[in-house]
């Protein structure tokens, strides 16, 4: 009685290979199984699928491991560079009072534009400041270049040439 109760599922149901994520159904690369009605008329048509024979199936994986490939070589460069910042040391020049007040303020979006003007490649949302600097210091400030890689640099922030 059970072998009857699946032969009818298998009929009405396809196994598919997702090509893109698709919400309620699965992400890229998933097999899942779905009515046939639903392969025939939105999935295939729209490319969103493929059937889930053996070569598609290979094709999927040797993506995957080019994929895994390129995100570790990332990861290993990111590390370099990670270690290369945090031996360098950014000069800002500021506009100042006597006491050493800014009269503006250093953001993530200053220290980003001299890191890369000295060639690294550090975006205003990898700098991780508590708040924007306003005197005229040395400071430490942490960069998050992936949610595995931190690294730090020093920030001198010196009175503008010309005079406070």
């Amino acid at each position: 009685m059970a072998k009857t109760a699946q032969q009818p599922k298998s009929k009405r149901s396809v196994e598919l290979m997702l090509a893109e994520d698709v919400a309620a159904l699965g992400k890229q690369g998933e097999i899942v199984q779905v009515r046939r009605g639903y392969a025939r008329n939105y999935l295939l048509p729209q490319g969103l699928a493929t059937l889930a024979n053996e070569h598609n199936k290979r094709m999927v994986e040797k993506h995957r491991e080019r994929q895994a490939d390129v995100a570790e070589k990332r990861l290993v460069d990111l590390k370099k560079l990670a270690e290369t910042i945090s031996k360098y040391s950014v000069t800002i020049e500021a506009h100042a009072n006597a006491e050493g007040h800014l009269y503006g303020s250093i953001g993530a979006g200053d220290i980003s534009k001299q890191l890369k003007s000295a060639g690294y490649p550090v975006e205003p949302d990898h700098v991780k400041l508590e708040g924007p600097l306003k005197e005229l210091a040395m400071y430490t400030v942490k960069l998050q270049l992936h949610p595995e890689i931190e690294s730090e640099v020093k920030v001198w922030v010196v009175p503008a040439a010309g005079g406070t």
